[in-house]
Order: structure tokens, then C-alpha cells, then sequence
């Protein structure tokens, strides 16, 4: 028969030793009371900490389960579940009782604030690879860093693809070894560990940067050809031109070059390195010709598709410094369907940009786009928003830099409470002209209606920084003041970003000490008999997470 007297006197005793810091004891303790009252869940989720406190995780672990038992729906036995599986490192499971402490009693700071640190253990956990015997690569907080200001990879940033693949990595290192036939993989790899994984023969000496290459020798001609006396007087003849190259002695290289040509007519290397210079000397249009020369010997001579490809890249890089766009993007595309580089797809993906904005340009009409805006003011006026967003949308393609045209579409989505949109259309209106009022107390208009109050509020302030006698700034910020006072969830989120506050509930033996003033309100006098707790139990009453009654 349980002797409950007996088990609340031990438990008042193991509470003591708890905040003297004597966990062993409050072990010791704790289990005397469990032995006079064995079905007392608060009794177990008690010894569960001090276990805790003790690094004995598995004892903990099982006392918590003990709690749960007991109790299947005090969302205190899930806290100490989730905390001991956490410290065990096994992070999923943890994520998964704090998830279904926080389902039974939504909103618990505690069970928030472990399933944020379980999350974050999780995260950290992942960025060694399986068995954590060797960590993942990718999850170096330096990596794009690394890569952008690496001249070899730098490129690969602004490859959608290669970025898409690289965020799975991240999260699954053991993807690995199914992406290493990816070049770019490859690149970026060597780039991180120092190495280039690349090197080698038959590494493809396509450009790097925007400057055109320098021509180099080429590494697809087969060692087997280079046995009659003029094709090696051909060679002689290209590293001569490339000599003379490399000093901008254009004229020099492409005698040189032409006269490797002569040696050699089946040499579409030397055509490709006459292009270079071409392209070089700012002679668009003999590059191009070049180069589609270089590509007719080719195909006559079965060269490699790798060469080929490169032909049709030096004549797009050649009508993009012409400014012909379309055919810049046509011959980056006819090299990628003979060899796929991550570099001519970045090289694709700029000249698509150019002609995007070539065609923006070409629609821009500022007089017309003051017609849109009134017949949106019109339409808004008369309620018709979706039509009057339609009519700002094609009066910002028109005039793009008028601030007032999205500003005017945010008031549209702030009406249909798109308020993210609106949001992006406020921010864009600031950016165009800081000094317009009305796009500050709009963007502060909409966070206020997402409940984000200290944003909005920050928004109204910069109105009122432009004038502060604007009477809708002021009664703005003054709503939020209010709102923020009135809502617990934005004062509890105030608190817990607070790192001071963080601190205390990561606290494994204030996090007991909080939960025995929850039980017993008379534990509250024992506790502030300790000045260190009192202080910190003063920081939480102050911020509002807790209060007395």
C-alpha cells in the first residue's frame, strides 16, 4: 500500500538537494519516495532529471518513460523523455516526444525550447557522414564562401541546378558517391579538400572567365598522328603562336598559326586559336567565321565532340560582346548539345538574362505606364482590386522605377490580404525611394495585420523619422504598442530570443525547480532563499514567462 505522507516528505527532501546541487543525493531520495509511492509520476519524471544532471542518460531515459506511464497526458514526462534522448543522440525519437508533449499542451515553453535544441543537436549531428566516421564535405559553413572566391568554382553558384543538388548533399551526405560522375560535383569537391580531381589528361580547357582564353595546346590530338615531319613542324608552329599570343602580339600569332594550318590542314585546333585571337583583336565576325570553319574540319575529320562544342562557345561568346543575344544564346545552346559544361550553362543563363532585359528595355514606355496607374487608381477606388492589380502589374513593366506604382499594388494585397506580396511590393517601393512615407506605413500596415508588431513598429518609426508630425505612422505604432502589450505570444517570443533567458530554460535543474513551483507553490519560498535562483527566477518573472499568484 502506498504511504503517499511518506513519499511527498522524501520528495520535499530529493527537491532540496536538487537545487543545492546535489544530484546523487536527490537520486537516493527520490528513489525511497518512488518506493513508498511506486505509481506517482511526478515522483519519476523528478528522477528523471537528477539523472540527467547526472550524465546517467539511460537511467533517465527510462524513468521518463517511467513518468509517461503514469501519466500519458503530463507533457512534463515528454520533456524528460526528449531531453534524455537528445543527450543519447538520438535525435529523431527526441524530436518526436517533445513533438507529442507540445500536441497534449500547445504552447509550453519548455517543450518548445527542447524541440528547438533537439532540432538544432539533430542539424549538427548531420553533418558527419554515416557512422560519423567522415564528415560531410558540404556542410562546411564556409562552403559558399569557399566556392565563390575559388576562380575554379565561382561559376558554379549561379548554376540552379548544381545549387539544387548541392542543398541535397547538405541534408544527405550519403548521396554522395551516386553524384560523382557530376563534373561539377567534382569541382567543388576538389575545391573544399584542396585538391583538383580534375587534373589529368583530357581535362577540357574551356574558358574560366569572361576575358577569352589564351589558346592553349591542344589535348585531344592523338599521340599515334604525330609521326610525319610537317605535323610535328605544325606544332612547333602553334606553341610559337601561343607565345606570341600570350605578349598580345596579335599579328605574329596568326602567322604562326596559319602557317600550322598549312602544315597541317586537318589541325582544327589551329583554326580554333586563330578564333582566340580573332576574338581577342575584337574582330567579332572572324571569329565566328572561324570557328564554324573549325567546326566544317571537324565534323570532315571526326574530331571530338569536345572541340566541336567549343567551337560553337567561342562563336556565342563573339556575338555576345556583339550584343546579338539571341544568337549568342542560339550557339551556347548548339554547344551544349555536343558537350554539357557548367560553365557555357552559366554563359546560357547571362545571355537569357540580357535578352530579358533587351526586351523589358524595348517595352518600357513611362507615358503609358501613367495611364495603367490611374486606371488602377480608378479600379481601387471603386473596390475592383484584382483588376486594379492587374493594371499596376502592367504599369510596372511599363516604368519599372516608379515607387508609387508599388506602393499602390501593395494597398491592393493589402486589401485582399495577400499581405506577403504586398510585403515584396512595399519593400521595393522603399528600395526605389527610401523618402517616400507612404511605402514605410504600408509596410508597416501590412505587418501589423501579420501580427509581426516589432517589424511593423520599426516601420512606422522610419515614417515618422521622415515626418513626425504623420498622424497614421503615430496611431500606427501606438496599435502595436498595445497589440504586443495584449498578446502573450509575442511577449513570450520577446523573451525566449532573449540569450539570458535561453540559458536558464536549457537549465536542466531549473528546469525542475520550475516544474516543483508549478506543483507545489510553496517550493517558490525554499528557491528564493538562493540568491543565484532567485535572480533567475526574477529574470523569467520579468519577461513575463512565469508569474506568482
Amino acid at each position: 500500500m502506498a504511504d503517499k505522507g511518506k513519499a511527498e516528505e522524501l520528495k520535499k527532501q530529493g527537491n532540496a538537494a536538487t537545487a543545492a546541487g546535489n544530484h546523487q543525493e536527490a537520486v537516493r531520495l527520490y528513489s525511497e519516495a518512488i518506493q513508498a509511492d511506486p505509481t506517482n509520476h511526478v515522483l519519476w519524471s523528478n528522477r528523471s532529471a537528477a539523472h540527467a544532471s547526472l550524465k546517467q542518460y539511460e537511467a533517465a531515459l527510462s524513468d521518463a518513460e517511467k513518468a509517461i506511464e503514469h501519466q500519458p497526458d503530463w507533457s512534463k514526462g515528454y520533456s524528460r523523455k526528449g531531453l534524455a534522448l537528445t543527450y543519447l543522440q538520438r535525435h529523431a525519437e527526441a524530436i518526436q516526444a517533445y513533438e507529442e508533449g507540445l500536441r497534449r499542451e500547445p504552447g509550453n515553453s519548455l517543450l518548445q525550447q527542447g524541440l528547438q535544441d533537439a532540432r538544432a543537436a539533430q542539424q549538427a549531428s548531420q553533418s558527419a557522414g554515416p557512422g560519423g566516421a567522415f564528415p560531410n564535405p558540404f556542410a562546411d559553413p564556409m562552403l559558399m564562401i569557399k566556392l565563390a572566391t575559388n576562380p575554379k568554382t565561382k561559376h558554379l553558384v549561379e548554376d540552379a541546378e548544381f545549387m539544387a543538388k548541392l542543398k541535397m548533399l547538405q541534408a544527405n551526405p550519403t548521396m554522395l558517391s551516386s553524384c560523382l560522375q557530376d563534373q561539377r560535383i567534382m569541382l567543388a569537391l576538389g575545391a573544399l579538400m584542396g585538391v583538383d580531381l580534375q587534373a589529368g589528361p583530357g581535362a577540357d580547357d574551356e574558358m574560366r572567365d569572361e576575358s577569352p582564353p589564351r589558346p592553349a595546346p591542344d589535348k585531344q590530338e592523338s599521340a599515334a598522328a604525330e609521326t610525319s615531319s610537317e605535323q610535328r613542324q605544325a606544332k612547333e608552329q602553334k606553341e610559337l603562336g601561343n607565345a606570341a599570343y600570350k605578349k598580345k602580339d596579335f599579328n605574329t600569332a596568326i602567322q604562326h598559326y596559319e602557317k600550322a594550318l598549312e602544315l597541317d590542314p586537318t589541325g582544327m585546333t589551329y583554326l580554333l586559336n586563330l578564333a582566340a585571337v580573332h576574338l581577342e583583336d575584337g574582330q567579332y565576325q572572324k571569329c565566328i567565321d572561324t570557328s564554324l570553319k573549325a567546326v566544317e574540319l571537324g565534323r570532315e575529320n571526326r574530331a571530338d565532340y569536345k572541340l566541336i562544342a567549343k567551337a560553337f562557345s567561342r562563336c556565342a561568346l563573339a556575338y555576345s560582346k556583339m550584343q546579338d543575344y539571341q544568337q549568342a544564346k542560339n550557339f551556347y545552346e548548339k554547344s551544349l548539345s555536343e558537350h554539357r559544361t557548367a560553365d557555357v550553362k552559366t554563359r546560357l543563363s547571362e545571355v537569357e538574362r540580357k535578352l530579358r532585359e533587351q526586351k523589358e528595355a524595348a517595352y518600357r514606355d513611362p507615358a503609358k505606364a501613367e495611364e495603367e496607374r490611374e486606371r488602377g487608381n480608378e479600379l481601387f477606388k471603386k473596390g475592383n482590386y484584382p483588376e486594379a492589380i492587374k493594371a499596376y502589374t502592367e504599369a510596372i513593366k511599363r516604368n519599372p522605377d516608379n515607387a508609387k506604382t508599388y506602393s499602390n499594388r501593395a494597398a491592393c494585397y493589402t486589401k485582399l490580404a495577400s499581405f506577403d506580396l504586398g510585403l515584396k511590393d512595399c519593400d521595393a517601393c522603399i528600395k526605389l525611394d527610401p523618402t517616400f512615407i507612404k511605402g514605410h506605413i504600408r509596410k508597416g500596415t501590412l505587418l501589423k495585420g501579420m501580427h509581426q508588431f516589432d517589424r511593423a513598429m520599426e516601420a512606422f518609426q522610419k515614417a515618422i523619422e521622415l515626418d513626425e508630425n504623420n498622424q497614421e505612422a503615430i496611431n500606427g505604432y501606438r496599435e502595436c504598442m498595445v497589440s504586443m502589450d495584449n498578446d502573450p505570444d509575442q511577449v513570450k517570443k520577446r523573451a525566449l530570443s532573449d540569450p539570458e533567458v535561453q540559458n536558464i530554460l536549457s537549465d536542466a535543474s531549473m528546469r525542475l525547480i520550475l516544474e516543483q513551483m508549478q506543483d507545489n507553490p510553496n517550493a517558490a519560498r525554499e528557491h528564493m532563499k538562493n540568491p543565484d535562483i532567485a535572480a533567475k527566477i526574477q529574470k523569467l518573472v520579468q519577461c513575463g514567462l512565469i508569474a506568482f499568484r
